[in-house]
């Protein structure tokens, strides 16, 4: 027999009974409860040790849902499982001894069968870096936090941040994140840094806040303006996820599902084409949805996920459409010059950001530093920025605006109308619908009459397009047809495009639905 715990088992009831209760009562170390399944927290071999920043940034140690074999091998690396033989001695008696035993594969499936496990921890997160509990304390210690359910798995062996960091070490951690880390980016305004300061603390204060999180768009005019860098920066200090850009809505709800099974803090779609329309249903969804919900792929049954990650993309001149607009925090950079792969990095304040931010001892740095500026606000009572507003993300905006007003960082949210600006849905209807007013003011047209003024007239040997190219089309570029107008009209019945608005109302007989564009510019 060796050191560990002995478990004595008999028959298969037995067997089922004994080791359900040696679970419950922590046979085995680092072991939780996970939506009703037992989940053992294990270190992940083999991982790159320093991966670049545009690439899977994986947290050190996962959990993995317990099976048969996987209970086979806890046992028997943490217990003795044995049951008692019988023998006959050298003068013929009976004895008994102890028979070291793997329980089959059908009663470890019958142990782990059950959903219920009052007794065991449960297990609620795995996260790469210490986050405020909802009391404004600091979850810094590695390992499990019975406290919140969470298990901070750090990617740096970070020491203690005080509760109250003192005045030197504020200004440090101000001089360091702005002076240094930030100061080299091309922003394209304040508000550009702002919001990227708000998206590297909201890991740390999303349990705190107990909000929803904005989609983060960062995007450039030109290549290699360091956007890679920005999203490696909290994927480095969270744990990140990067995936390539699902063009079909069927194709990115897959991956949203299969993403949220992994244990990371930041999820990253990389490099969009360039002029990508962000406009997708299951996006907006998932960003203001505090649980994601899904057929789980290659079974029939459905699973709930807390969505607590840090969705973002990066592209050249990206654009949003549908309702992503108003669920979308952009930062964009503008380096202004031809080749931004060019400029002298002996000059910046790190040069080669992009190798410098994959040392572990350098993340650390700027983990630190942020963390004293979060403990600093909390210090202070957490003021927050009560006149910000962001619909479903407002508890987000108050938060994060107070925390970047408390430490002199102006311009957050303040480019919210350029979001608007590059809102491709928006831009196509009010263009649509201020041609609309031009060509035939208020008066009501049915849906057919509106579609075949859309059709061009000749003149000699050249057609025009009264329209002009504004005509609104369907997604794949086409006109739609007099049905299929209709309905777009009257889903876009009452909603603003700017000064201009659709009315509708049934026609003289009441048969037929007509529409007419109002101004109030």
């Amino acid at each position: 027999m060796n050191d560990s715990i002995p478990v004595h088992v008999g028959s298969g009831p037995e067997t089922i009974r004994v080791l359900k209760a040696a679970l419950a009562d922590n046979l085995l170390p680092d072991t939780y409860v996970s939506g009703g399944a037992l989940v053992h927290m294990e270190t992940v071999s083999g991982e790159q040790a320093s991966p670049a920043a545009d690439e899977d940034s994986p947290l050190p140690v996962t959990a993995s849902t317990i099976t048969p074999a996987t209970l086979a091998g806890l046992l028997a690396e943490h217990a003795y499982v044995y049951r008692l033989r019988s023998r006959k001695d050298s003068k013929g008696e009976p004895e008994f001894y102890e028979e070291e035993v793997t329980p089959p594969r059908e009663i470890l499936s019958s142990v782990l069968a059950g959903k219920t496990w009052p007794k065991v921890p449960p297990l609620r997160g795995v996260i790469g870096a210490p986050v405020l509990r909802r009391d404004g304390t600091l979850l810094q210690r590695p390992g499990y936090d019975p406290a919140t359910g969470l298990y901070l798995a750090s990617k740096v062996a970070l020491p203690p941040v005080p509760d109250r960091p003192t005045p030197e070490q504020v200004q440090a951690a101000r001089d360091f994140l702005l002076n240094r880390f930030l100061c080299d980016f091309p922003w394209a305004s304040p508000a550009d840094r702002a919001n990227y300061l708000a998206l590297l603390a909201t890991p740390i204060l999303r349990h705190f806040t107990r909000s929803l999180t904005p989609f983060a768009l960062i995007d450039a005019t030109m290549p290699a303006s360091g956007k890679s860098i920005l999203t490696g920066g909290p994927g480095m200090l969270y744990g990140q996820r990067v995936m390539p850009w699902a063009y079909a809505d069927e194709e990115l709800r897959k991956s949203i599902t299969a993403v949220l099974a992994e244990q990371v803090g930041v999820v990253v779609w990389d490099n969009l084409a360039e002029g990508t329309v962000i406009d997708s249903p299951t996006l907006a969804l998932l960003v203001t949805a505090g649980v994601w919900s899904d057929r789980q792929l290659g079974a029939s049954r459905n699973i709930a996920t807390v969505n607590d990650r840090l969705w973002m993309a990066t592209g050249n001149n990206l654009q949003v459409g549908g309702d992503m607009a108003s669920r979308t925090v952009r930062v964009h950079l503008d380096p202004n010059m031809p080749r931004p792969e060019q400029r002298d990095q002996s000059r910046f304040g790190i040069p080669h950001l992009d190798q410098w931010i994959t040392v572990p001892a350098n993340q650390l740095t700027v983990l630190w530093h942020l963390l004293v500026l979060v403990l600093d606000w909390t210090s202070k009572g957490a003021p927050r920025a009560a006149t910000l507003s962001m619909r479903q993300f407002t508890p987000w905006a108050h938060h994060l605006g107070g925390f970047l007003a408390h430490h002199g960082i102006d311009g957050f949210l303040a480019n919210a109308a350029d979001v608007r600006d590059i809102d491709e849905d928006e831009t196509r209807w009010r263009g649509f619908l201020a041609c609309w007013h031009t060509l035939h003011g208020t008066q009501p047209r049915t849906a057919a009459e509106l579609r075949r003024s859309a059709e061009p007239t000749s003149s000699g040997s050249d057609e025009h397009d009264p329209w002009d190219g504004q005509f609104i089309t369907t997604h794949t570029g086409r006109l739609p047809n007099p049905i299929s107008l209709g309905r777009l009209l009257t889903g876009q019945t009452g909603r603003w495009r700017g000064d201009y608005v659709i009315r509708s109302a049934k026609d003289d007989r009441g048969t037929r639905n007509v529409f007419w564009v109002e101004c109030h510019g």
